[in-house]
């Protein structure tokens, strides 16, 4: 993340990080943000899968506040199984949405602790006020062109971008669709960047942190005036609890 604060993941309890086996390393190398929204279920881009690897490759941990760093609160996952959406578009990201079922013997994954909760997901039909100031997690990039990603997740903030201003003209002539949603810092300061994709963008609704969008897409990190993109969660709320219910 391009700003924002370095944080612990208390902060962001639903905060996952996706890594996938590398065969040549012999060692799992960090992927895409996550974000928990069942025990057994999270949430990511699309377009962190289009290697198209199997599941079993595929691992995911919680409760971490250090990338790297092995902690006691940490809880580590296979993958059963994952889904792109039907209708991803490597083109535009379009529909740039997948879900992920953790493996477990016992129906249970992910245990509610501090460091390890689900977020909320909001009502297919939820719409919030322009300009609600939002809240984005990630362990990734500091600056567009770093070769490294964060060492600790970090939070920063931003805000709702009217829909008339999340137009091309403002994404380097990038098609924006009626699946995707704006939101940038109004201060210039905070930004995801590359390796937060598939993680959270929570906003308050109801006294409560639901999770409105996923990190998407940009053009670079942190330009003046230059929202980031955002998969528009209420339009799959059908499509993950169908997957969910049906798996």
């Amino acid at each position: 993340m391009r700003g924002g604060k370095e944080s612990d993941i208390r902060e962001q309890p639903w905060q996952a990080a996706i890594t996938v086996y590398r065969p040549r390393a012999r060692a799992h190398s960090f992927l895409c943000g996550g974000v928990l929204i069942d025990s057994c279920w999270v949430l990511s881009a699309a377009h962190c899968f289009q290697e198209g690897f199997s599941a079993n490759r595929v691992q995911v941990t919680l409760g971490r506040t250090f990338r790297l760093q092995n902690s006691s609160t940490e809880q580590i996952f296979e993958v059963e199984k994952y889904w792109v959406h039907e209708q991803y578009k490597e083109e535009t990201y379009d529909n740039d949405i997948a879900l992920l079922k953790l493996k477990s013997e016992s129906g249970l994954c992910a245990v509610s602790s501090p460091e390890v909760l689900p977020v909320c997901l909001p009502d297919a039909t939820l719409q919030l006020p322009e300009w609600t100031e939002c809240e984005i997690s990630g362990y990734g990039k500091e600056h567009e062109f770093s070769p490294f990603y964060s060492e600790r997740v970090k939070q920063g903030h931003v805000r709702l971008w009217p829909q008339d201003r999340c137009v091309s003209d403002k994404l380097a002539g990038r098609v924006v669709t009626a699946n995707m949603l704006c939101a940038g810092d109004t201060r210039g300061l905070d930004d995801a960047c590359k390796g937060d994709s598939g993680g959270p963008l929570v906003c308050p609704s109801d006294g409560r942190m639901t999770l409105m969008g996923l990190i998407s897409w940009g053009d670079g990190c942190g330009k003046p005036d230059t929202p980031g993109v955002y998969t528009r969660v209420t339009h799959y709320i059908d499509w993950i609890s169908s997957k969910m219910r049906s798996n």
